[in-house]
């Protein structure tokens, strides 16, 4: 029913046209955030033709709708959406926990822009590799009940995510798998990537190639690490003294260079696990690391202004993103379908530190 007319109504104990206040923080009075109420009172239409208008109904006659839109511009009305999410369970907002958020981060840029190109808004949170800052971030994102939550997994058990599951909240691992529950997950090809930069050493006549890699309790570190080992056993290779997986720090990093480098019979070549033990290799070889034939897993900031510059197994971090907000938006969408796990390929980018010859 259409409010009646009028120079001084009053509605629920409100003139019309009088500026509704309430005291702020410091004791002095603030203007309140205008309502749909103030919206149907301004238009003179009934407060479900606003709420109608609002949720974009096409049964809306043009003339309500011109006026409703006329009433909401004039008050600078915004609708709330907290009340719209508790009405329909859908906040069109999506969560990312992911490991590094102050450096460049392309897979997290792929997020953003493809959640942005189909309407959602992304709210993002660095773990900075702390299994109890994991823990928080991700019981506060389900906790505000996100439509979904993409994370790049650190702990060693993410089963108290179990209930979260079961109450219907959506989660897709990026990067690893999460253990202790089932997940969507999609990652980079470990084994693969490890096997290109291997058999690319032995192409190019090292017949001893040496693996430095992260620690194997991680996921990918695992992968990676058995991966060479196979590679090693496939060519009737010996493994000892050429791989070398562990904690990445300076000392544990300096100390498997001069395993690999300076033992009996020292390799010529070297595989590095991922960008953190590159790095690390880089350092600690000074000018040194020019003339070591070298391939990483992952790409390196820069990498291209080393001489030689650096050849890596580059992961397609653009794709990996991308691939997660749409396995979240698949999951959101038919919350049975079966678990997916997608493993998206690696590329060779050939610079030369990786086709210096014995």
């Amino acid at each position: 029913m259409a409010l009646r007319q009028g120079s001084k109504q009053r509605f629920l104990g409100w003139e019309v046209g009088q500026m509704r206040t309430a005291p702020g923080g410091n004791g002095r009075s603030r203007a309140k955030r205008p309502t749909m109420i103030d919206v149907a009172r301004e238009a003179g239409v009934a407060l479900r033709t606003v709420s109608r208008v609002v949720n974009n109904d096409p049964t809306v006659g043009p003339d309500y709708v011109a006026r409703v839109q006329s009433a909401i511009k004039a008050l600078n009305f915004r609708p709330d959406e907290r009340a719209r999410q508790l009405r329909t369970g859908v906040s069109d907002t999506i969560g990312a926990a992911v490991r590094r958020i102050a450096e460049t981060n392309p897979a997290l840029a792929a997020i953003e822009q493809t959640a942005r190109a189909a309407g959602l808004t992304l709210l993002a949170s660095s773990t900075d590799f702390d299994e109890q800052r994991e823990h928080d971030i991700l019981i506060s994102m389900c906790r505000q009940r996100l439509d979904g939550v993409i994370v790049e997994p650190i702990g060693e058990s993410h089963s108290y995510l179990e209930s979260e599951l079961a109450a219907g909240m959506p989660l897709v691992a990026m990067d690893r798998p999460m253990s202790g529950v089932s997940v969507d997950t999609v990652m980079s090809d470990n084994a693969g990537g490890i096997g290109m930069a291997f058999h690319h050493l032995r192409k190019h006549g090292h017949k001893r190639v040496a693996y430095i890699g992260d620690d194997e309790r991680v996921f990918s570190g695992h992968e990676r690490a058995a991966a060479f080992r196979a590679c090693l056993l496939a060519h009737g290779g010996p493994t000892d003294g050429l791989i070398h997986p562990g904690e990445l720090t300076a000392e544990r990093v300096g100390a498997a260079l001069d395993a690999a480098l300076h033992g009996p019979d020292p390799a010529t070549a070297l595989v590095t696990g991922n960008m953190d033990t590159t790095l690390a290799v880089l350092r600690r070889l000074g000018p040194e690391a020019a003339r070591l034939p070298i391939v990483g897993f992952d790409d390196v900031p820069l990498a291209d202004l080393l001489s030689p510059a650096l050849t890596v197994v580059a992961q397609d971090t653009a794709r990996i993103g991308a691939t997660a907000v749409e396995l979240l938006r698949a999951r959101i969408a038919d919350p049975a379908r079966p678990v997916q796990s997608v493993v998206v390929p690696v590329s060779m980018t050939i610079r030369g530190s990786g086709e210096i010859r014995p």
